[in-house]
């Protein structure tokens, strides 16, 4: 069976990928997960220089998910091209670099830099953190904004360039057209909900930001049915999120139209759940006599049926 996966010049062995933010820089779950054995590790987000992010608390768990407002805490590029990357070449991982920025400018120079750094295989876009005020967001609820920024990015880079959206938007499918027009390989989605935890007690928000992103099971049929209104809008490959806890969910976002899937949420729930998504697709396969993984895409079946109780 050939599960690889092809996002522009970038081979992935398998549609499996860690999400950023969920995933450190890959180096510290490298003595728990096989890095190589991934599709691809996208690593958390960089800004330029050093960013401490929200203080604490910062994570809150809901029904069926999480609320956070990290707030983009990182070691800035060029510490994660000096200190992390050497490491993630070492382990064989397939390094995705989640790139924000609070203007423009700032979002080409950090991707200039990777482009010259060896062993990045791609670059992620974050134009849609909810809980930050300057940057992100601001361009990628805007059209003319996303099409702006993936613009100018697309002019000092090679390597696959995927602009990471935001379902807090109306139609989430335009977004990918601009992306699509701007000249992405591939657009991730979709990144958190913005949401809101009070204390009943104390009248208080859980987390020190007031309001965060929302992941985990209780987004996935919303992410479902955004990457499937995508996958009719544009042709470039899409990579699905959103709540994937196991194979079945993964494979729902591959049939909806995902070619690669991201899970981050459930690494916090179980670390070692990457062979099992591996396996699990590879089982389905299997069971479904399909060869390549590529021919599941988009293959949803939205007829009426024709059977009658």
């Amino acid at each position: 069976m050939d599960l690889s996966v092809q996002i522009g010049s970038l081979t992935l062995k398998n549609p499996i990928i860690a999400a950023s933010g969920c995933f450190g820089y890959g180096v510290e779950y490298a003595d728990t997960v096989d890095l190589s054995s991934l599709g691809g590790v996208a690593v958390k987000g960089l800004f330029l220089s050093e960013r401490e992010g929200h203080p604490p608390p910062r994570i809150v768990e809901t029904p069926a998910g999480m609320l956070n407002a990290i707030g983009l805490q990182g070691i800035g590029v060029r510490r994660f091209v000096d200190e992390k990357m050497p490491e993630l070449r070492a382990r064989g991982a397939t390094v995705i670099v989640n790139v924000c920025g609070s203007t423009i400018d700032e979002y080409a120079e950090v991707s200039r830099i990777l482009s010259d750094a060896e062993g990045v295989g791609a670059i992620e876009l974050n134009i849609s953190c909810p809980n930050i005020k300057e940057g992100g967001i601001h361009f990628g609820c805007s059209l003319a904004g996303t099409f702006d920024v993936v613009s100018a990015v697309r002019k000092v880079t090679r390597l696959p360039l995927i602009p990471k959206l935001t379902p807090n938007v109306t139609d989430v499918a335009s977004f990918a057209r601009a992306s699509e027009d701007a000249g992405a390989d591939a657009v991730s989605l979709v990144n958190t909900f913005l949401a809101m935890v009070i204390d009943v007690e104390t009248r208080r928000p859980k987390i020190s930001n007031g309001m965060g992103g929302l992941s985990g099971p209780a987004i996935r049929p919303i992410a479902v049915r955004m990457v499937y209104e995508c996958r009719q809008t544009v042709k470039i490959p899409i990579l699905g999120m959103g709540g994937i806890a196991n194979a079945r969910d993964a494979i729902e976002f591959m049939i909806a139209g995902a070619s690669a899937v991201q899970v981050g949420t459930a690494n916090f729930v179980d670390p070692f759940i990457w062979s099992k998504l591996i396996d699990g697709i590879a089982d389905y396969m299997h069971r479904h006599n399909i060869a390549r993984v590529a021919d599941l895409v988009g293959t949803v079946d939205l007829r009426e049926s024709t059977t009658h109780a």
